[in-house]
Protein backbone atom coordinates (compact mmCIF):
# COMPACT_ATOMS: atom_id res chain seq x y z
CA UNK A 1 0.00 0.00 0.00
CA UNK A 2 1.34 3.74 -0.52
CA UNK A 3 2.37 5.78 2.09
CA UNK A 4 -0.26 8.73 0.68
CA UNK A 5 -2.85 6.36 1.66
CA UNK A 6 -3.86 6.67 5.08
CA UNK A 7 -4.15 3.31 6.94
CA UNK A 8 -7.55 3.89 7.77
CA UNK A 9 -8.19 4.09 4.02
CA UNK A 10 -6.26 1.21 3.59
CA UNK A 11 -8.64 -0.82 5.97
CA UNK A 12 -11.47 0.32 3.87
CA UNK A 13 -10.38 -0.65 0.70
CA UNK A 14 -9.62 -3.97 1.87
CA UNK A 15 -12.97 -4.48 3.47
CA UNK A 16 -14.67 -2.88 0.04
CA UNK A 17 -12.74 -5.50 -1.93
CA UNK A 18 -13.90 -8.33 0.28
CA UNK A 19 -16.94 -7.35 0.53
CA UNK A 20 -17.10 -7.08 -3.43
CA UNK A 21 -15.64 -10.68 -3.58
CA UNK A 22 -18.14 -12.30 -1.20
CA UNK A 23 -21.27 -11.10 -3.92
CA UNK A 24 -19.01 -12.58 -6.80
CA UNK A 25 -18.34 -15.59 -4.62
CA UNK A 26 -22.31 -16.23 -3.28
CA UNK A 27 -22.94 -15.64 -7.61
CA UNK A 28 -20.93 -18.52 -8.61
CA UNK A 29 -22.06 -20.57 -5.36
CA UNK A 30 -25.35 -19.82 -6.97
CA UNK A 31 -24.48 -21.35 -10.44
CA UNK A 32 -22.93 -23.94 -8.93
CA UNK A 33 -26.28 -24.70 -6.59
CA UNK A 34 -28.64 -24.35 -9.94
CA UNK A 35 -25.99 -26.46 -12.22
CA UNK A 36 -25.25 -29.40 -10.43
CA UNK A 37 -25.49 -32.85 -11.84
CA UNK A 38 -24.64 -36.26 -11.37
CA UNK A 39 -24.76 -39.11 -8.65
CA UNK A 40 -23.80 -36.59 -6.19
CA UNK A 41 -26.66 -34.33 -7.40
CA UNK A 42 -28.55 -33.83 -4.06
CA UNK A 43 -25.18 -33.43 -1.46
CA UNK A 44 -23.41 -30.96 -3.60
CA UNK A 45 -26.79 -29.11 -4.60
CA UNK A 46 -26.97 -28.59 -0.65
CA UNK A 47 -23.74 -27.91 0.35
CA UNK A 48 -23.63 -25.09 -2.27
CA UNK A 49 -26.78 -23.49 -1.34
CA UNK A 50 -25.27 -23.73 2.53
CA UNK A 51 -21.73 -22.65 1.45
CA UNK A 52 -23.37 -20.22 -0.62
CA UNK A 53 -25.82 -18.63 1.92
CA UNK A 54 -22.66 -18.41 4.68
CA UNK A 55 -20.96 -16.51 1.95
CA UNK A 56 -24.01 -14.35 1.44
CA UNK A 57 -24.22 -13.57 5.34
CA UNK A 58 -20.34 -12.34 5.48
CA UNK A 59 -21.44 -9.48 2.32
CA UNK A 60 -23.57 -7.47 4.64
CA UNK A 61 -20.80 -7.96 7.87
CA UNK A 62 -18.45 -6.66 5.89
CA UNK A 63 -20.32 -3.50 4.73
CA UNK A 64 -21.23 -3.04 8.31
CA UNK A 65 -17.65 -2.94 9.33
CA UNK A 66 -17.21 -0.07 6.42
CA UNK A 67 -19.80 2.12 8.42
CA UNK A 68 -18.73 1.50 11.28
CA UNK A 69 -15.13 2.92 10.40
CA UNK A 70 -17.64 5.98 9.10
CA UNK A 71 -16.60 4.68 5.31
CA UNK A 72 -18.77 3.72 2.95
CA UNK A 73 -19.13 -0.04 1.62
CA UNK A 74 -19.70 -0.93 -2.04
CA UNK A 75 -23.26 -0.23 -2.46
CA UNK A 76 -23.62 0.19 -6.57
CA UNK A 77 -24.26 -3.07 -8.23
CA UNK A 78 -21.99 -1.54 -10.87
CA UNK A 79 -19.06 -0.91 -9.00
CA UNK A 80 -18.75 -4.73 -7.76
CA UNK A 81 -16.96 -6.55 -10.42
CA UNK A 82 -14.35 -3.93 -10.97
CA UNK A 83 -13.95 -4.19 -7.05
CA UNK A 84 -13.51 -7.87 -6.87
CA UNK A 85 -10.49 -10.07 -7.06
CA UNK A 86 -12.77 -13.45 -7.19
CA UNK A 87 -13.47 -14.00 -11.20
CA UNK A 88 -16.86 -14.76 -11.95
CA UNK A 89 -17.96 -18.10 -12.88
CA UNK A 90 -18.37 -18.28 -16.47
CA UNK A 91 -19.58 -20.68 -19.36
CA UNK A 92 -20.76 -24.31 -18.78
CA UNK A 93 -18.60 -26.67 -16.31
CA UNK A 94 -18.50 -29.97 -14.98
CA UNK A 95 -18.95 -30.55 -11.43
CA UNK A 96 -15.36 -31.37 -10.39
CA UNK A 97 -14.58 -28.00 -13.00
CA UNK A 98 -16.93 -25.91 -10.34
CA UNK A 99 -15.69 -27.34 -7.40
CA UNK A 100 -12.20 -26.63 -8.62
CA UNK A 101 -13.39 -23.11 -9.01
CA UNK A 102 -14.78 -22.88 -5.62
CA UNK A 103 -11.39 -24.06 -3.84
CA UNK A 104 -9.63 -21.44 -5.98
CA UNK A 105 -11.92 -19.23 -4.53
CA UNK A 106 -11.50 -19.75 -1.71
CA UNK A 107 -7.70 -19.97 -1.64
CA UNK A 108 -7.90 -16.35 -3.07
CA UNK A 109 -9.71 -14.99 -0.14
CA UNK A 110 -8.13 -16.96 1.97
CA UNK A 111 -4.55 -15.25 1.12
CA UNK A 112 -6.22 -11.91 0.81
CA UNK A 113 -7.58 -11.84 4.47
CA UNK A 114 -4.27 -12.88 6.13
CA UNK A 115 -2.81 -10.05 4.18
CA UNK A 116 -5.81 -7.68 5.04
CA UNK A 117 -6.12 -9.15 8.72
CA UNK A 118 -2.06 -7.64 9.20
CA UNK A 119 -3.53 -4.25 7.49
CA UNK A 120 -6.23 -4.04 9.79
CA UNK A 121 -3.80 -4.65 12.79
CA UNK A 122 -1.26 -2.26 12.00
CA UNK A 123 -3.87 0.77 11.72
CA UNK A 124 -4.49 -0.81 15.28
CA UNK A 125 -8.13 -2.13 13.98
CA UNK A 126 -8.60 -5.11 16.34
CA UNK A 127 -12.21 -5.33 15.05
CA UNK A 128 -11.52 -5.70 11.64
CA UNK A 129 -8.50 -7.98 12.04
CA UNK A 130 -10.62 -10.17 14.26
CA UNK A 131 -13.87 -10.14 11.15
CA UNK A 132 -11.06 -11.49 8.89
CA UNK A 133 -9.98 -13.86 10.98
CA UNK A 134 -13.01 -15.38 11.83
CA UNK A 135 -14.33 -15.20 7.99
CA UNK A 136 -10.92 -16.91 7.26
CA UNK A 137 -11.90 -19.61 9.07
CA UNK A 138 -15.03 -20.35 7.46
CA UNK A 139 -13.65 -19.98 4.13
CA UNK A 140 -11.05 -22.46 5.52
CA UNK A 141 -13.63 -25.00 6.01
CA UNK A 142 -15.73 -24.72 2.87
CA UNK A 143 -11.99 -25.18 1.03
CA UNK A 144 -11.48 -28.22 3.46
CA UNK A 145 -14.83 -29.68 2.52
CA UNK A 146 -14.61 -29.02 -1.52
CA UNK A 147 -11.10 -30.58 -1.30
CA UNK A 148 -12.43 -33.68 0.42
CA UNK A 149 -14.93 -34.19 -2.44
CA UNK A 150 -11.92 -34.51 -4.72
CA UNK A 151 -9.26 -35.95 -2.62
CA UNK A 152 -9.59 -40.16 -3.64
CA UNK A 153 -9.99 -39.22 -7.57
CA UNK A 154 -13.04 -41.89 -7.95
CA UNK A 155 -14.43 -40.44 -10.88
CA UNK A 156 -17.75 -39.56 -9.48
CA UNK A 157 -16.86 -36.36 -10.11
CA UNK A 158 -16.62 -35.38 -13.31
Amino acid sequence: MTTTTTLKEQVLMTLKRQQANALVLYLNYKKYHWLTYGPLFRDLHLLFEEQGAAVFASIDELAERSLMLDGQPVADPADYLSTATVTPSRGKLSVKAMIEEAIANHELIITEMHQDAAVATEAGDIGTADLYTRLVQAHQKHRWFLKELLAKGDGLLT
